[in-house]
Parts: C-alpha cells; sequence; structure tokens
C-alpha cells in the first residue's frame, strides 16, 4: 500500500529517509556526502514522484522504494 509522504510529520519522513539511507548503505561515489544531503536527495525524489512509501502488510514493513519499481502485493 502507497503512503502519501505528505501525510507524514516531517520528523517521521526525516526519521523514515534516514532509516532508509543507513540501510541501505548508498554509494554516492568517491567523495562522503552529509546525511542531510542524502535526505533532502530521497526528499526531492519523493516530491518529484520518483520515489515512494509503501507499507506492506504482508511484512509489516515501511520502505522508500523508486515508483518505476514498485510491484503492488
Amino acid at each position: 500500500m502507497e503512503i502519501p509522504w505528505q501525510s507524514l510529520e516531517e520528523d517521521t519522513l526525516d526519521t523514515l529517509i534516514e532509516h532508509f539511507i543507513l540501510r541501505e548503505g548508498t554509494d554516492y561515489g568517491e567523495e562522503e556526502v552529509a546525511l542531510e544531503e542524502k535526505v533532502a536527495a530521497v526528499k526531492a525524489q519523493l516530491s518529484a514522484g520518483e520515489a515512494i512509501i509503501v507499507y506492506s502488510e504482508l511484512h509489516e514493513t515501511v520502505n522508500i522504494v523508486l515508483k518505476r519499481d514498485y510491484i503492488p502485493e
């Protein structure tokens, strides 16, 4: 189930994005990128509709995925 990012409180959204970033271990190249910059980049993807927040009832988890890769349960 898709969760509109706008429906989350700012602190909750930031925490979700931070957990996503730390869990994914995303590679940003040779230079280290600050967590705040990574959070801003994910927020921009959510705002642009490129990424979405999904809740899995089956696994009882919340995740951020690229919209093009999302396959509803």
